[in-house]
């Protein structure tokens, strides 16, 4: 196989990914969501660093993954992402998307996946 011809099928593969990671994310199913992960993901978040300002933003690792989304899940049962773009490289996956929350304004979101053997290593997100 040529070398352009497994750059794009990493790129597919890591579009699969990211719409794997949108299904689980809105199904609010936790550990599908963290299977898409590395054991030791790095994820950055504005809304992890005001609502855990310690954190920085940042966290390590499915434990404090699960810990994050179980409590977003459970404080904001109505949590959805609508997807709007997604652009995919060999070993990364940027992604637009609105948040909505039943009672508060919708957002405007980036994130970046950045994925390598299939697993995603690093994110992180901005606001709009």
């Amino acid at each position: 196989m040529g070398f352009f011809y497994l750059k794009l099928m990493a790129t597919e593969k890591n579009l699969s990914i990211a719409h794997l990671w949108f299904e689980a994310f809105n199904a609010h199913n936790l550990e599908k969501l963290l299977s898409l992960y590395d054991d030791e993901a790095q994820y950055f978040s504005p809304k992890l660093k005001i609502r855990h300002p310690e954190t920085y933003g940042l966290v390590v690792g499915k434990e404090s993954l699960r810990t994050w989304w179980q409590d977003a899940f459970e404080r904001l049962p109505s949590l959805h992402y609508k997807v709007t773009s997604l652009t995919s490289n060999s070993d990364r996956v940027f992604m637009e998307y609105i948040r909505t929350v039943t009672n508060e304004e919708n957002m405007l979101v980036a994130e970046v996946l950045e994925i390598k053997e299939g697993k995603i290593i690093a994110s992180r997100v901005y606001h709009g």
